[in-house]
């Protein structure tokens, strides 16, 4: 896993600031604290966006992330939050972390089982055993999402 996907897509958030709206940079200390609630460690490239924009959308595209402390009482995109509820409701795996949603019912995911930090997509009304992977780790994905935005 490379973060040269993960910096060629913030330099066009960065070049493009008026389409997006992110929460902004979270502390190391916040980002901690989401890894314990989900009992995982995220990979590179989704630890430094988390550090960087927190969470938010570019264009239509919405990126789940981490917004506060209060996984309890908050919503879209908070994906601690997100993850925790998909985990009690839908019983999805420990090692899926909810990063988005494709607006067509399903999620896309980390997965950090097999290979650690693909993106994948799930449906949360199955097992979530069948996982179609889309990206090789979030800078790829983001990269992606925020290409189609610029098109």
């Amino acid at each position: 896993m490379s973060m040269a996907d993960y910096e060629q897509a913030k330099q066009i958030i960065n070049a493009n600031k008026g389409k997006g709206t992110f929460v902004g940079p979270r502390p190391e200390a916040l980002v901690k604290k989401a890894e314990v609630a989900l009992g995982v460690r995220f990979p590179a490239t989704y630890r430094q966006f988390l550090l960087d924009y927190g969470a938010g959308n570019f264009g239509s595209a919405e990126f789940y992330g981490v917004i506060d402390d209060d996984w309890e009482e908050s919503s879209v995109p908070d994906g601690v939050w997100y993850t925790l509820n998909e985990r009690a409701e839908s019983s999805m795996p420990t090692e899926l972390v909810v990063v988005g949603d494709t607006g067509a019912g399903e999620l896309y995911v980390l997965d950090l089982a097999e290979e650690p930090g693909r993106v994948c997509i799930v449906d949360p009304g199955t097992a979530m055993t069948a996982r179609e992977r889309i990206a090789a780790d979030f800078g790829a994905f983001l990269l992606d999402r925020v290409q189609r935005i610029i098109r």
